[in-house]
């Protein structure tokens, strides 16, 4: 015989009948309110550390970063500041060296981005077939994001150096002579975009290879019926599938090349990468803000650098949101 489950918040009367009187509110009635409170409170309980570490590490930061950008604080006396408005953001928007760092991160974060989701995409198409080891190979693919950025950044400093560097001592073997990696205008971005291009490559392609394993079978088995070969599977049914996991990593990848610091600063160390080469030649936007606020000590310009920074990648973002919404009423 089914029975009716009572509610959390329900209230029976005590034992007695309908004669039973209260002298005042008893045990039942506290315990219900209680549940009561309990129900609506819970949510914003569990919620809450999110938005508390939010507004400690993410929000406070982001609105005092604001303030400093509109005063005059310098690191030597953090106490005391002035107030100059827009004078920041108009002394960084008329330095050419900031317009050279903007144009060196989009050439960098481009010349990164676009071999790396490539050959991620590849990879993670082979890796989607039935393979021995799949496990093991899934493995080695993450093995360069795990590394740490120095670490990384060493070893390819060693492999890109002109004198006695491992690249240069492969290419002398094709008769291609001695090759200045860090103080070329194109090679030293090269050199850290191929940088960026092995630490980040596996991780977009477990990414993909995620996406790609949802896909339904059942599209690989029509188009198999029609004659498809895998060329055309892959370009017909998996490419389209994965449209919105594209858009996803063109978005985290670009907000990764935005932020490009240890990189450049290691791939020649010392002063040369503090001011991103002799001659600025691949200095990101992430060096030219340490410059001013840890080296300079001007923390006004360093701050407005960041919420420049900060307008840019949701120029971008708003950019890849209207193409993402064309593409996706196109395939509509």
């Amino acid at each position: 015989m089914a029975t009716a489950t009572p509610t959390r918040g329900a209230y029976s009367p005590p034992p007695g009948g309908s004669g039973a009187v209260s002298n005042g509110p008893g045990p039942r009635t506290w315990r219900s309110r209680l549940w009561r409170f309990d129900d609506l409170a819970s949510p914003y309980a569990y919620i809450a550390p999110f938005f508390l570490i939010f507004g400690a590490f993410g929000l406070y930061p982001l609105l005092y970063t604001g303030w400093i950008a509109l005063h005059r604080v310098e690191m030597t006396s953090l106490g005391q500041s002035e107030w100059v408005g827009w004078d920041n953001f108009s002394r960084i928007l008329q330095d050419s060296e900031f317009w050279t760092a903007v144009a060196n991160t989009f050439v960098i974060g481009v010349i990164s981005t676009v071999p790396q989701l490539l050959v991620a995409l590849g990879l993670a198409h082979l890796l989607n077939y039935k393979l021995r080891a799949s496990t093991f190979w899934r493995t080695l693919i993450l093995t360069p994001y795990a590394t740490s950025v120095a670490t990384a950044a060493l070893v390819f400093a060693l492999v890109f150096r002109a004198d006695g560097g491992i690249l240069n001592w492969v290419l002398h073997f094709a008769g291609i002579d001695n090759i200045d990696w860090g103080n070329g205008e194109w090679t030293s971005k090269i050199a850290i975009s191929v940088i960026v291009i092995w630490r980040w490559t596996g991780y977009n392609a477990l990414i993909y290879l995620a996406a790609m394993q949802a896909v339904p079978t059942d599209l690989y088995e029509a188009a198999s019926i029609d004659g498809a070969s895998r060329w055309q599977q892959f370009r017909k049914v998996t490419i389209p599938s994965l449209r919105p996991t594209i858009l996803f990593t063109i978005v985290i990848s670009t907000i990764g090349s935005m932020q490009l610091f240890g990189e450049p600063l290691l791939l020649q160390g010392g002063t040369l990468g503090s001011i991103g080469g002799s001659e600025h030649q691949y200095e990101t936007l992430s060096i030219y803000l340490f410059n001013y606020g840890w080296k300079l000590g001007h923390l006004g310009p360093a701050a407005a650098v960041a919420w420049a920074m900060l307008v840019l990648l949701l120029l971008i973002a708003l950019i890849n949101w209207i193409v993402g919404r064309f593409v996706r009423k196109s395939a509509a």
